[in-house]
């Protein structure tokens, strides 16, 4: 049969593509050469068979030996014909195949071109046509060169020079011209069609796959100008830094406005890690690494704060970071915009300072008001210290010599003896007399409200708490704080106090933020607060930070000289208040006064003295007797009794908690677990009351 050499296959689309269908094809052709190849020897064999007989001197010997093969020569045909039928059946495989990779080949997208040897075109399908814009029956024939711009012709010539030389497949990118004029940029695939004996082992032709890449080439340029354009225009932008990182932080990009903002060229950052831009502190804190990971996980980052320029100095940024990722979403990277907001910032923090300045004044003088009202409308007992007496001139003489300093002052004494005009006596004389003087009852006021009174407290900081309100010490700030009846105050907020003595600062209910004072502390009780240590009620170190420079104020029982002045003083007062004139007093009252014991000292005594005016008809001054003695009766009952059944309840208390424990004070059946004290207050309080824990061991 006749050879088919394999460059007249045009169905082969490729050698990347088509590698199994090519190989069948060979061994479709291998089989049938075999075939061909046994057929041709027999029938050789046989003529050689006929020509021996026609010859003289062995015709017999010929004729005898072929008429004795006869077996032989139909088993020899019977191969023969089994052999052609399946040549036969080959053949139309093989026919079927090519008919395949005919129809594959002209239907191919891309451009399919087979050219011998020297570069001819022997056979190319529609879509080559198209692209070179010729008839496809046309193609054959014609040099593939022609169809190649000039400017590539000579190095598309050495290509091909090449290929013939090396039959590995090739690939690269040139311009080809169609015929009607024109040029397209196409992306070529070369492979070698194999030689054959016939050509010395050199390739016998070429294998074309041409792809029109204009669309591809006209998007890169579109995006080469694209990125010119930004280029240029993030170069010229100077009020905004522009610049790039990699995915490890490190400055790849540079625009003039970084150069202006952060005061690094460009040669100088290039290569180095952005975290230059932030303090020592951030680093440590590893802020420059937790912004990068933020930014890879959010995919964008915006934040304000100061950052850091090359000679040091601060500035105050508005940033944008933006993680950068391939098509793949592979982090490649990430784009960073700053802006120097610096004097915007300064602006809005001068102005913050300045609302938050005037809230503050409007605060404080609305509570100032408030609690200058409260004074106002509070019954106070006398404008001034009146009295000549002994008792009275040691303590204006110690008012004196404390009023210019700043010490802490404890005024001790009675109910009613005036400690509260004693402390504003105080405030007077002193520098600070220009400022507030605040006065708060601790008694006056629930045991769970007296810290917010004191201090203030946040914004939600309790139920109720709708808004931040200023506490006591900070009204009183440059000025005075006078805590009456500080014997009162619960164990937390004595620890709260003696922070306030001690460090000059505290904090608000519900807040963190230390606030300092400058106050100064006027502290006064009518208990004996070295009492009130033993049984464990008061701190020692409190009670050792107030009693600085103690005042006893005098009870009036020990200054009955100064009543006649105290009594001329508050009628006048009275008198003029309800509109009358009183020009004398009746002897027997100021006897009575004289005589009378004064158990409510001097807010008894003007309490007595406003009723009387109020029911005086006349212009002498006189009282009912009934009510001093009434008085003095009530006023034993609310004293002495009251303190003596209150230490005889605890002492039976006490007792009662021994007995239970067989004497024993500590531990978890010991008495003071029982008491709900520490073991400590009640030792202190067995001795104090002098009770004797023995007799319990032994019950």
């Amino acid at each position: 049969m006749p050879y088919v050499h394999a460059a007249d296959w045009p169905g082969q689309r490729g050698p990347e593509n088509h590698g199994d269908d090519r190989s069948r094809s060979m061994q479709g052709e291998t089989k049938e050469r075999a075939l061909a190849q046994e057929l041709n020897a027999a029938r050789e064999r046989l003529d050689e068979r006929r020509q021996r007989a026609g010859e003289s001197p062995a015709q017999q010997e010929a004729i005898e030996e072929l008429s004795a093969s006869p077996e032989e020569l139909s088993v020899v045909t019977e191969e023969l014909g089994e052999k052609s039928d399946e040549l036969i059946a080959t053949r139309g495989l093989l026919e079927s195949e090519r008919q395949q990779y005919l129809d594959l080949f002209e239907m191919a997208p891309d451009g399919y071109i087979v050219t011998d040897s020297a570069g001819t075109i022997q056979r190319a399908n529609r879509a080559a046509a198209k692209l070179l814009r010729v008839r496809q029956d046309l193609l054959v024939g014609k040099p593939l060169v022609i169809f190649v711009s000039e400017k590539e012709g000579k190095r598309f010539s050495e290509r091909l020079v090449r290929l013939l030389e090396n039959e590995e497949t090739q690939k690269w990118e040139m311009e080809m011209q169609p015929r009607d004029g024109g040029s397209f940029p196409a992306a070529v695939t070369v492979s070698a069609i194999p030689g054959t004996p016939s050509t010395g082992g050199r390739a016998a032709g070429h294998r074309w796959l041409i792809h029109d890449i204009t669309e591809r080439v006209q998007a890169e340029k579109a995006l080469r100008e694209t990125e010119q354009r930004f280029r240029l225009m993030v170069e010229g932008v100077k009020d905004y830094a522009i610049f790039m990182l990699d995915p490890k932080g490190v400055v790849i990009s540079w625009n003039a406005g970084a150069e202006r903002i952060e005061g690094y060229l460009e040669k100088e950052i290039l290569g180095r890690n952005f975290s230059l831009f932030y303090s020592p502190e951030e680093i440590a804190e590893g802020k420059p690494e937790e912004q990068l990971r933020s930014a890879a996980a959010k995919g964008r980052i915006e934040h304000q704060g100061w950052r850091l320029r090359k000679d040091g100095s601060r500035f105050w940024a508005d940033v944008v970071m933006t993680a950068v990722r391939d098509e793949n979403g592979e982090l490649i990277g990430f784009s960073k915009v700053i802006r120097d907001l610096t004097e915007r910032h300064q602006a809005r923090v001068t102005l913050e300072n300045a609302f938050e300045e005037i809230k503050t004044l409007k605060e404080r003088l609305y509570h100032e008001n408030v609690a200058l009202r409260e004074e106002i409308d509070r019954t106070w007992m006398f404008e001034e210290i009146v009295g000549s007496t002994r008792p009275v001139r040691v303590v204006l003489s110690r008012v004196a010599k404390v009023a210019p300093m700043d010490s802490t002052v404890l005024i001790t004494g009675e109910t009613g003896t005036g400690k509260e005009l004693i402390a504003r006596a105080i405030h007077k004389r002193s520098k600070r007399a220009g400022r507030a003087f605040v006065a708060f009852n601790c008694a006056g006021i629930p045991p769970s409200l007296i810290a917010s009174e004191l201090f203030g407290h946040e914004k939600g900081a309790f139920t109720g708490a709708q808004q931040r309100r200023l506490g006591r010490f900070e009204l009183a700030e440059g000025g005075t704080i006078f805590l009456d009846e500080i014997g009162e105050l619960t164990a937390e907020t004595q620890i709260a106090l003696l922070r306030v003595v001690q460090e000059r600062e505290f904090e608000r209910v519900g807040g963190s933020q230390p606030i300092p004072t400058d106050v100064r502390i006027i502290a006064a009780t009518n208990r004996d607060l070295q009492d009130a240590v033993a049984a464990g009620t008061f701190r020692l170190d409190l009670f050792y930070r107030l009693n600085v420079f103690p005042i006893e104020a005098p009870p009036l029982r020990e200054r009955k000289e100064d009543i006649p002045v105290l009594l001329d003083y508050f009628i006048k007062r009275y008198a003029a208040k309800a509109g009358k004139k009183i020009r004398s007093i009746d002897k027997r009252t100021v006897e009575l006064f004289k005589d009378y014991h004064w158990p409510g000292n001097i807010r008894e005594l003007q309490n007595v003295i406003e009723r009387s005016v109020i029911l005086c008809d006349g212009e002498v001054f006189s009282i009912d007797e009934s009510w001093l003695s009434r008085a003095l009766l009530d006023s034993h009952r609310s004293t002495s009794t009251l303190s003596e059944r209150l230490l005889e309840q605890e002492k039976k208390m006490i007792e009662s908690a021994l007995s239970e424990s067989r004497g024993k004070v500590a531990g978890i059946l010991g008495a003071a677990a029982k008491l709900g004290i520490p073991s400590s207050t009640l030792e202190s309080k067995i001795k104090m009351l002098k009770i004797k824990k023995n007799i319990f061991k032994a019950a």
